[in-house]
């Protein structure tokens, strides 16, 4: 069984950064293309960004996009989600989740595995 224990949330004044990680173990890192997803109040959960298992492929939501850049780092097991030029929209719980399969996807039901989300917000 794949566990994953998100990190790095905090407050930040708009305009600031943040570097999210999610550990995974039980499981191997290398065969799961990783997600992060994020949860505001009062919306649904939504898409922010997924990477393959190679590393080769990387995908964004549109209003993130040339401000938050997926990494991972298979020697660690450990998937990173680098925010800058944060907004107050950004403001969520944001979760990690993880996919066994080959290709990227930003649909929940293809991920099988959740962490337990770690709180961002933004102050105006």
């Amino acid at each position: 069984q794949v566990q994953l224990v998100e990190s790095g949330g905090g407050l930040v004044q708009t305009g600031g950064s943040l570097r999210l990680s999610c550990a995974a173990s039980g499981g191997t890192f290398s065969n799961y293309g990783m997600g992060w997803f994020r949860l505001a109040q009062g919306k649904e959960r939504e898409f922010v960004a997924v990477i393959s298992r190679s590393g080769g492929n990387r995908a964004y939501a549109n209003s993130v996009k040339g401000r938050f850049t997926i990494s991972r780092d298979d020697a660690k097991n450990t998937v990173y989600l680098q925010m800058n030029n944060l907004k107050p929209e950004d403001t969520a719980i944001y979760y990690c989740a993880a996919d066994f399969g080959e290709f990227v996807h930003s649909e929940t039901y293809y991920y099988e595995h959740w962490g337990q989300g770690t709180q961002v917000t933004v102050s105006s």
